[in-house]
């Protein structure tokens, strides 16, 4: 279950996502009147032609670049698992709704069905609501099977050590720094998110104290990932930082922001950089127009020399595999499993 994209790269088609997107309760946590007017009648009008340009900078021949690997994922995990694999998004199409009934017809003796957010960290919006989603629409129907939720991943050994199998590639080119850029988020999400109430941005080092809020706070998992896939890489804590992508509006988000790093890093002395962004599973607009195109332009305009994206997960062949060993063995990834009384 991946997050969706835009039928098309059409304006009426970017707006009809950007409201459903936007207008998701925990993507933009306001009442439901100014939420409202926020995005249908500000952010989805007046973004929408925009966005439409942007997508259109990555868009192939095959389709929305999220779509199109996402696809390649199903059918890669289907011929390593030896398992019916089926896509769904969180916005956009197809629906899990309509992935559960195509399931119920094609396999009218399935036991379980297994949800997999492809989202490594936990964010009230990105894993909760996909995740929230995918039960909610369980429960509107009527069918024989159960349905297991994979829970966040950061910490999985197994997607570490895929992570880093993908970045270690692009290591032998000669680099100063390399940037995990991750998609950030309102710093009251992280308030919102802690469960104990008086953890979470409360001090400096607060995602290096022990607590239960760190179970659900994005930040802590965040910065747990970095540290994990640099270990695994061997780079020394001068070659590698993290920063936030993404800030939409002017509240306050998780910094440092990766658009003012890629700014500050040539005067600092880095001119070859690597990124990589590991809240991304899949390659999308994210990475691919907003940190490879418009960052590589930031960051060359201020004085870098080279920049370089590692891709997302996409397809590896250890990515696969770690996916289908959570599909066939109940023990490698934690889950949430939930049945019809």
């Amino acid at each position: 279950m991946n997050l969706g994209s835009p039928d098309s790269t059409r304006v009426s088609d970017v707006r009809r996502y950007l409201k459903e997107f936007l207008m998701d309760e925990r993507v933009i946590d306001l009442p439901l009147i100014p939420r409202t007017l926020l995005v249908k009648g500000i952010i989805a009008p007046f973004r929408a032609p925009k966005s439409a340009k942007a997508y259109a900078s990555i868009w192939t021949d095959e389709g929305s670049p999220l779509i199109v690997l996402t696809k390649q994922l199903q059918q890669a995990v289907a011929a390593a698992s030896g398992l019916p694999v089926y896509i769904a998004m969180r916005y956009g199409n197809p629906s899990p709704r309509s992935v559960y009934d195509r399931i119920a017809k094609e396999h009218p003796n399935a036991k379980e069905v297994i949800a997999v957010p492809l989202y490594p960290h936990y964010a009230m919006s990105s894993y909760e609501t996909a995740a929230l989603y995918a039960k909610e629409e369980y429960s509107k129907g009527d069918y024989a099977f159960s349905l297991s939720i994979i829970n966040a991943f950061y910490n999985n050994e197994d997607y570490l050590q895929a992570l880093a199998n993908s970045i270690k590639p692009f290591l032998q080119q000669e680099f100063d720094h390399i940037l995990f850029s991750y998609h950030g988020v309102p710093e009251r999400h992280i308030r919102k998110g802690d469960i104990t109430g008086k953890h979470c941005l409360q001090h400096a080092d607060c995602c290096s104290v022990d607590s239960a809020a760190h179970a659900q706070c994005y930040r802590h998992q965040c910065i747990q990932s970095t540290y994990a896939v640099a270990a695994l890489l061997g780079l020394p804590k001068e070659k590698f930082s993290f920063s936030f992508q993404s800030r939409l509006g002017a509240d306050e988000w998780l910094k440092p922001y990766t658009a003012k790093r890629l700014e500050q890093m040539p005067g600092e002395g880095i001119r070859k950089l690597l990124v990589a962004c590991p809240a991304f599973v899949s390659d999308c607009l994210e990475t691919l127009e907003e940190i490879a195109e418009e960052g590589k332009e930031s960051f060359m305009h201020a004085g870098g020399e080279t920049f370089t994206m590692t891709p997302c997960l996409n397809v590896h062949p250890d990515w696969v595999k770690t996916l289908s060993h959570w599909l066939l063995h109940n023990e490698a990834q934690a889950r949430q499993v939930f049945a019809r009384p």
